[in-house]
C-alpha cells in the first residue's frame, strides 16, 4: 500500500527500484528521520527472472537485507512464519522473505513506473508513468541489473523465439521436449542447465571456459581459515571484498585482479552433482549463428555445428547506466562513467551532486560485494549518512582522476 501524492509534491529523497538495495536504502533513510518516497513493484526481478527451482549460490549468512534495527534478517523471517531455513536458500523462499521485509521496513512503496528522472531547479524533476510530476532533493537509483544481460555479438541477430538470457524466464519448465544450447559455466548457466534436464530438456552447454569452476563447500575441518561472512571470494579475497572502504583504496591497477576473483564464473559445490549427465562443450566459442527453421544452427569453433530449438544466455550482464531509459539524456551526460559505470564519491554519490547508484553499478568505485545481497548493508548505510547532511557533498573522486580523464576524452 501507498498514500497516493499529488502532482509537483516535494520528497527530501526518492529511491527507484524496490529490490533488495533500494528497499535497504529506504529503509535506513526512513530509520534515520526523513520520508524517503520508493518507487517499483517489490521484488519484481527475483519474482518475474529468476526461475522457478533455483537456489540461492549465497548461504543464508549472507542473504539477509540490511535494517537499520538488525530485526528482519532472513531467520527472523523464518521464525516469524514457522519455517526453517534451508541451505542452499529457495528463490521462494528469499522471494516471500524480502517481500515481508519490504512490508516491515518500507510499507508505502508506490508502484509506478518512473519515466523520466532530469534535474530542474536545483532538484531533480520526477515524470511517472500516469504524468504526475515529483520532485525531490536527492535521487537514489536502485534499478538493478535487469536491462543489461550481456548478448554475445555474433548470436544478436538471433530472433527472439530462438534465443534468449537465463533472466527471461521464471520457469524453464516450458522447454520439456526441446533441445536447448546453455552459453557459459557460472552458476547461472550451469544451474539453468540442470533446472532444463531436471524438467526434460535436452541440453548441450558450451564454454569457452577449459572447466568449471567450483566453489568450495563448507569445510568439514575442525581447524581453517574463514573466509567473510559475506560469502564472496576466497580466504583472502572475500575480506578485502567485504571491506568496501579498503577496496576503494587499493591501486586501480589491483582491483579488476580482486574483483575478478571474487565474481569470476563459478558454480556453487551443491550444484556439481546435478550436473553429471550433462555434456559441456568446453574451450568452444560460437563462431557463427542462423535461425534454421523453428530452432537454430551454431557453428563452433572445433568446426563442428550445434542444432538447438533454442539457445539460452547464463552469460551475465554488462552494466552501463547510460542505458537506464528513465535518467534523462542530459542528466545521465554529466555522470562521470568509466566503461558504463558510475565513479561514485564515498557516500556513493555520483558526479550530479544529489544523486545516488546503490547495487552493481557500484561495483566499480567499491568492488564486487555491491553486486550482492550481502551488500546492501554497506550500500543503505553510506547514502543515508550522506543523505542526512544538511548539504549535499562536494563530489570528489579520490582515487579516480586518471580514469575519469580517460572517460572524458
Amino acid at each position: 500500500m501507498y498514500k497516493s501524492r499529488s502532482s509537483q509534491a516535494d520528497s527530501p529523497v526518492a529511491v527507484v527500484g524496490a529490490g533488495p538495495h533500494g528497499l535497504s536504502a529506504a529503509a535506513h533513510v526512513r530509520h534515520g528521520g526523513l520520508e524517503p518516497i520508493v518507487f517499483g513493484d517489490p521484488m519484481a526481478f527475483w519474482r518475474d527472472q529468476m526461475p522457478a527451482g533455483m537456489l540461492l549460490r549465497s548461504s543464508p549468512r549472507a542473504s539477509s537485507i540490511a535494517d537499520p534495527e538488525r530485526k528482519l534478517k532472513l531467520g527472523d523471517w523464518a521464525t516469524t512464519y514457522g519455517k526453517a531455513v534451508t541451505r542452499p536458500v529457495t528463490v521462494e523462499d528469499f522471494l516471500a522473505y524480502g517481500q515481508w521485509y519490504q512490508r516491515q521496513a518500507v510499507p508505502e512503496v508506490d508502484p509506478r513506473m518512473v519515466r523520466r528522472v532530469s534535474r530542474a531547479n536545483g532538484a531533480f524533476e520526477l515524470g511517472l508513468e500516469d504524468g504526475d510530476v515529483l520532485h525531490a532533493a536527492r535521487v537514489a537509483v536502485a534499478a538493478g541489473i535487469a536491462p543489461f544481460p550481456r548478448v554475445p555479438e555474433v548470436l544478436r541477430e538471433l530472433p527472439a523465439e530462438v534465443l534468449s538470457h537465463a533472466s527471461h524466464h521464471d520457469d524453464l519448465a516450458k522447454f520439456a521436449g526441446s533441445r536447448v544450447a546453455v552459453v557459459g559455466t557460472g552458476q547461472s548457466a550451469l544451474e539453468s542447465a540442470a533446472l532444463l534436464h531436471e524438467a526434460g530438456a535436452e541440453v548441450v552447454v558450451i564454454s569457452r571456459a577449459a572447466d568449471v569452476w567450483w566453489l568450495r563447500g563448507p569445510s568439514g575441518r575442525r581447524f581453517h581459515w574463514p573466509t567473510a561472512p559475506t560469502d564472496i571470494g576466497g580466504r583472502v579475497t572475500s575480506w578485502l571484498s567485504a571491506s568496501p572502504d579498503l577496496f576503494r583504496r587499493l591501486p586501480r591497477a589491483k582491483q579488476p585482479a580482486v574483483a575478478f576473483r571474487c565474481i569470476r564464473p563459478a558454480g556453487a559445490h551443491w550444484l556439481r552433482p546435478r550436473m553429471g549427465d550433462i555434456p559441456i562443450r568446453f574451450s568452444t566459442t560460437i563462431e557463427s549463428a542462423r535461425a534454421d527453421g523453428h530452432g537454430v544452427r551454431l557453428e563452433l569453433s572445433d568446426g563442428s555445428t550445434e542444432a538447438a530449438d533454442h539457445v539460452l544466455l547464463g552469460t551475465g550482464y554488462e552494466v552501463d547506466v547510460r542505458g537506464y531509459p528513465f535518467l534523462a539524456p542530459e542528466l545521465v551526460a554529466r555522470v562521470r562513467c568509466v566503461d558504463g559505470q558510475p565513479a561514485l564519491d564515498a557516500g556513493l554519490q555520483a558526479s550530479v551532486p544529489g544523486l545516488y547508484f546503490v547495487g552493481a553499478p557500484a561495483m566499480y568505485s567499491f568492488g564486487p560485494l555491491l553486486r550482492f545481497v550481502s551488500g546492501t548493508e554497506f550500500a543503505a548505510r553510506m547514502v543515508t549518512r550522506h543523505a542526512m547532511r544538511g548539504a549535499t557533498p562536494a563530489w570528489s573522486a579520490a582515487g579516480h582522476t586518471v580514469e575519469l580523464q580517460r572517460a572524458a576524452r
